[in-house]
Parts: structure tokens; C-alpha cells; sequence
């Protein structure tokens, strides 16, 4: 399946430092219990994971991903980290090789929405957990990204993040979809919420990591997709981009975006 982002290792460190930023704002009321057993449904290079593990350290984590070389990072993410609770294995999202009722609980995040049909995806998900069990999907919405001061040439390029991902046949803005998708599923809706950062010269710290760590090197990613369809002008993609990341230093700087939370328990 094509990846808007793609697995460079400048993909990789945003990764893992978007993680840890927004932790607080997307892990808030997700702790699992001594002995749960939880699938990590597309851990990527274990961003998720490393908070997953470390706020549920007596639960046993099962993280799979796709692509063979991420699992790779995400199992030295772990060694680095002293992460034991958790096992990886490589294993196809829309083909997963476990038996029903396998797990106590379900995690997913940032994953659906590079997925060409999130419905069934969810639905076989939702097999595989045991009664009692919750399945937790945490998705964003690129049409909720704002910013000040925003540039013609800012707006192009993050347009041009979002028409790429719609290229692949995926939905950058899926995170305002997780209810009805999730009523697609035989499971009861607990939760569905918003999650929203916002930052400011009143919060230079969180400004900057929003903007330098995760905003613009997540544009940047698309540069390869964007400037091959003819989306933008490579000269208009570096102004851009510089324009974004100069919200960060500029005196009037603010950055606006919305994740959603959903959780859903299998009665």
C-alpha cells in the first residue's frame, strides 16, 4: 500500500517525537490492566508503542505493522527504551493471523486514515476482542490544520500533503469520521471526542515542537509525491515549507489542529 510519508529516518524521528509531544492530549484515559492482552493495530516505528508500554507496564502489548523495516526500528525503539512488556511481528492490517476473541483490548492510531477501506479494517478488528474488550482509535483531520501567519505558499503546501494522501485513495481527514465508523462495528460506542492542541508565544515550547517536530517534517514528507504530480512548483514547496516553519518564531505565531478519540467496547 502506498505511504504518503514514507520510512526515512527523518519520518522515523518525527515519529517518535510527535509521540511523545502529544502524549498527554492522546493517552489521557488509556491504561490497560495487569495481564491485558493488547494488539497494537499498525505500530509503526513504535511511537505509540514506547507511551503504550510505559503507561501500562504490567499489560502484554502484540504491535504489528506492515512494513518489515518499521518493525525493525520499532523492536530497537523498544531495546533502547528497556521496553519488555511488548512483542513485534510483522503482519498485513487487512489479513491479520489471529483467531477471534485473541485480545482484551485494541489499539490503533494514525492508521486508518492510510488505509483504502478503514470499514473493514475496523470491523475485523473488532473480532478479535474478547467480551468486555475496548477498541481505541485515535485518527487526525488535516482539514482542521490552521495557522498564523499563513502564506499562499504555506496553504499550497500542506494542500499539497492532502491531495497527495487522497492520490493514494486514503482520507487525511478522517479523524471527524471515527463515529460513524465505528458504528459500523458491532461494538458500543463509550467515546467520541475531540482533541485539540493549540499553541502560541504564550507556550513557545509547545509551539515550536508542534511546528518543528511534527508540522512541517510531516509536510515535508509529501515533497517527493507533491513536486513529481506537478501539485506545486519546487520553488514555491521550499517557501512553503520555510513558511511554516517560521510560525514557530514569529511573534504572532499560533497553530491550530483537532485529533479525534474514539473508544468502543464489545458488550
Amino acid at each position: 500500500m502506498p505511504y504518503v510519508h514514507g520510512y526515512t529516518p527523518r519520518e522515523t524521528r518525527r515519529l517518535l517525537e510527535q509521540a511523545l509531544i502529544l502524549e498527554e492530549l492522546l493517552h489521557s484515559g488509556t491504561n490497560y490492566s495487569a495481564g491485558s492482552s493488547v494488539l497494537e493495530a499498525g505500530c509503526g516505528v513504535g511511537g505509540q508503542t514506547q507511551i503504550l508500554c510505559r503507561r501500562s507496564p504490567d499489560a502484554k502489548f502484540t504491535c504489528i505493522d506492515i512494513s518489515a523495516e518499521s518493525i525493525q526500528q520499532a523492536e530497537k525503539m523498544a531495546m533502547d527504551t528497556g521496553i519488555s512488556n511488548a512483542i513485534f511481528q510483522e503482519a498485513n492490517i487487512n489479513s491479520l493471523p489471529f483467531q477471534a476473541e485473541s485480545f482484551d483490548h485494541v489499539f490503533v492510531c494514525f492508521v486508518l486514515e492510510h488505509l483504502p477501506d478503514p470499514v473493514s479494517v475496523l470491523k475485523n478488528l473488532s473480532n478479535l476482542l474478547k467480551s468486555g474488550g475496548t477498541l481505541t482509535v485515535i485518527e487526525g483531520d488535516h482539514g482542521s490544520g490552521f495557522w498564523t501567519p499563513e502564506s499562499p505558499e504555506s496553504r499550497k503546501a500542506w494542500d499539497g500533503l492532502v491531495r497527495s494522501q487522497l492520490d493514494n485513495g486514503h482520507d487525511p481527514d478522517i479523524g471527524r469520521r471515527i463515529y460513524p465508523l465505528l458504528k459500523t462495528t458491532s461494538l458500543d460506542i463509550e467515546l467520541v471526542e475531540p482533541r485539540v492542541v493549540y499553541a502560541d508565544q504564550s507556550s513557545p515550547k509547545l509551539l515550536d515542537g508542534v511546528i518543528k517536530q511534527i508540522i512541517a517534517p510531516m509536510v515535508y514528507s509529501a515533497e517527493k509525491q507533491v513536486l513529481k504530480t506537478g501539485l506545486m512548483k519546487k520553488e514555491d514547496w521550499v517557501k512553503g515549507l520555510e513558511d511554516i516553519r517560521n510560525v514557530a518564531l514569529h511573534p504572532e505565531g499560533t497553530f491550530f489542529y483537532t485529533w479525534f478519540k474514539g473508544i468502543a467496547r464489545k458488550l
